[in-house]
């Protein structure tokens, strides 16, 4: 895989980013327009998004195909918030809108000097592909309304997919029949004419439609009419009470922000072959949410669907997301006024083919066949992010992820180590009582760290082992490989353990304990409780020295054998 540390550092074909930036731009600008309506702004601010904050993430982050832009998620959040402060649209609330973008990056700063791109690492890739089909099902349902000429009434795609089953006699047949002739150049020119502009031409093409036919007279929604020019610099001022109550919003942005983000830079990164640099990424959208603050419009963050558009047509770096940013900039200055024309079922229709193709039905596939548990870990995940919401979706991914982790370490591998019949070579057996390697030997194998959860385990799996064995057990071989931390209370039991083992006459020794591990149990007193001569760092010293014990002849006497 390749390094990515920077889009500046590498070669790349410029005709072809060219193409890619002019796709996008005609697929995303009608959509952040539509943006600027969630997030209660004026319609010209959602252009504002992929203007300046686009630059910035192309100079200042990591990721090649990352679109950070306005985003339904976040847009969310502010709104429903800010709209119980001030009045939605009014300059107040405005100024609010723009507080919060810089608050965003105030916060996104720190998170990168706490390094917290090592969130991004909790993201598996079963859980990346779960995350993505999700946002292609919650997308692809929310753009149906817009193909038939209707409006959602509400942001749940379960919700919208039972009002659209009810609404079904009310679709706008001409609305349907211009989506279905768009979805079928779109997904024609993506099987045929990969690479190819296809995207840009249909929605240029529909625009002059619109404009020399009328479509707005035969009931077909368009865009409508929307102001130009550039966007004014300055710094919202807010008051200190105000100031507190925005802290708790910008937060919940924040980490919207970083999971969401992080989460479509790896699951593209991983598509790609490619990797990114997660505190680099931190640092781009924090200058992207700076100037959103400063040049008066919203919040902005990584967009799953928009980054998609831009792989789809085929982007090879943030050139492209360059270009897009251009082509913005004519629009604002020049083609706003042409912009009214664009019927909203043909974004619907470009938005919609590339949800669906967000939908990795072979990669799911292929986790299904090799692990049918982190198989139903990406369903839980689509099913997340589809029924409750994007940012619910990565948190209860990153918890499921977690908890599958400390599920097996709550109860790891156990093993014995015997001599192969053929080869004579030491193999892992499973734990059965009275196992023993050699007679009198009992080599056994731990195969995690020794935690609160799982120390139980061990003292268990030591009590079996010296349970009605065939020969009396003389001496306890722990091979320690695999254990690299040892915590408080793990460390209690293993010193109850050995003391029991000491009482019954039984020497314990410890092989293949790394420096680390040594540590923990000089600092636990583990060490002194197994005495000298009872650490080695290599399992062959340690298995040298078992055998020295079981050569001497045995004790006449021995303590009672008893727990």
């Amino acid at each position: 895989m390749r390094t990515v540390t920077g889009w500046w550092q590498k070669p790349l074909t410029i005709s072809k980013n060219v193409w890619a930036g002019l796709s996008l731009a005609s697929m995303n600008i009608p959509q952040v327009l539509g943006y600027a309506r969630i997030a209660g702004m004026p319609t010209v601010t959602g252009l504002y998004t992929v203007l300046f904050p686009l630059v910035a993430f192309a100079l200042f982050g990591s990721s090649r195909h990352l679109v950070v832009a306005a985003d339904s998620a976040t847009a969310a959040i502010f709104s429903s918030a800010l709209s119980e402060m001030e009045p939605v649209g009014s300059a107040a609330y405005i100024r609010l809108v723009s507080a919060v973008a810089l608050l965003n990056a105030v916060f996104l700063l720190v998170a990168r000097l706490c390094r917290l791109g090592f969130l991004a690492d909790f993201l598996s890739r079963t859980v990346l592909v779960g995350f993505l089909a999700g946002v292609g099902v919650q997308v692809s349902m929310s753009m149906l309304y817009d193909m038939v000429g209707l409006e959602a009434g509400s942001h749940n795609t379960v919700a919208q997919f039972a009002g659209l089953v009810q609404a079904v006699a009310h679709v706008h047949l001409l609305s349907v029949a211009i989506s279905c002739v768009a979805c079928a150049l779109l997904l024609c020119g993506g099987r045929f004419l990969p690479g190819r502009p296809v995207a840009l031409v249909v929605v240029l093409g529909a625009l002059g439609l619109s404009w020399l036919l009328g479509l707005a007279r035969y009931g077909v929604t368009v865009l409508g009419p929307m102001q130009g020019g550039l966007p004014h610099f300055l710094v919202p001022v807010v008051s200190w009470h105000q100031f507190l109550a925005l802290l708790p919003i910008s937060a919940s942005c924040v980490f919207v922000i970083i999971a969401q983000s992080a989460a479509t830079s790896h699951a593209f990164a991983y598509r790609l072959h490619e990797t990114v640099d997660a505190n680099a990424d931190i640092v781009g959208l924090c200058a992207a949410n700076a100037v959103a603050g400063l040049s008066g419009t919203f919040t902005v963050n990584g967009s799953p669907t928009q980054t998609a558009m831009a792989v789809q047509a085929g982007a090879t770096s943030q050139r492209a997301q360059l270009v897009f940013a251009a082509v913005t900039l004519c629009v604002l200055l020049f083609f706003t006024g042409p912009l009214q024309y664009l019927p909203r079922c043909i974004l619907g229709s470009v938005v919609f083919c590339v949800a669906v193709g967000m939908i990795d039905v072979a990669a799911l596939n292929h986790i299904r066949k090799e692990s049918p548990g982190e198989f139903r870990l990406a369903l839980v995940t689509l099913a997340t992010v589809v029924s409750i919401g994007v940012e619910q979706g990565i948190f209860i991914a990153i918890a499921l992820s977690l908890f599958r982790h400390v599920r097996h370490s709550y109860r790891p591998h156990t093993m014995v180590l015997r001599p192969d019949p053929a080869t004579h070579e030491l193999e892992a057996s499973p734990v059965r009582a009275g196992m023993q390697t050699e007679p009198g030997l009992v080599i056994y194998r731990f195969c995690a760290d020794l935690f609160y959860a799982n120390c139980s385990l061990f003292a268990e799996d030591i009590d079996l082992l010296l349970c009605n064995p065939p020969t009396p057990v003389r001496c306890v071989v722990v091979d320690c490989s695999a254990i690299t931390d040892i915590d408080y209370s793990a460390a209690s039991v293993v010193r109850d353990v050995l003391f029991r083992l000491q009482m019954r006459g039984v020497r314990v020794i410890f092989g293949r304990v790394a420096s680390y591990a040594l540590a923990d149990m000089e600092r636990h007193h583990i060490a002194a409780a197994l005495g000298e001569g009872n650490i080695y760092a290599q399992l062959h010293q340690a298995m040298a020295s078992a055998r020295q014990t079981l050569a001497q002849p045995e004790p006449n006497s021995r303590v009672a054998d008893s727990l």
